[in-house]
């Protein structure tokens, strides 16, 4: 049995990261064309998607280290993108990508968890 812990923490570290800078860039250009276009819906949907973009940057930089910590980071950033999927339809797309992300960084912390309790000789719960 192969333990993908290593590996999967530093794919969802670089991936998070990754998509944080794009979506953290189109959502600032969302932000301003919807101010310049004095449509507030798209101006606060694209607010929004900044935020998005920094969880999936810090939930990114967690992966690496406390990837229990970057799923959850992941969730709530799906659930603000869903928030925001309204005004904004991009933010379908960047919600599915935490969900995903959020799924690996869990995986990666608990096969990370069986390959230490196996080591240490106990039975993972």
């Amino acid at each position: 049995m192969h333990v993908w812990g290593n590996e999967m923490k530093i794919a969802v570290g670089i991936i998070g990261i990754l998509l944080g800078l794009v979506s953290m860039l189109q959502s600032c250009a969302v932000a301003t064309g919807g101010s310049l276009a004095s449509n507030h819906d798209l101006a606060g949907a694209g607010s929004v998607g900044v935020l998005v973009g920094l969880l999936f940057f810090v939930g990114g930089a967690f992966a690496f280290g406390l990837p229990l910590v970057a799923a959850i980071i992941f969730v709530v950033g799906c659930l603000f993108a869903i928030i925001a999927a309204g005004a904004f339809t991009d933010m379908k797309i960047w919600a599915i990508a935490d969900l995903i992300l959020a799924a690996m960084a869990f995986f990666a912390w608990r096969s990370a968890r069986a390959a230490r309790l196996k080591k240490s000789g106990e039975v993972p719960k």
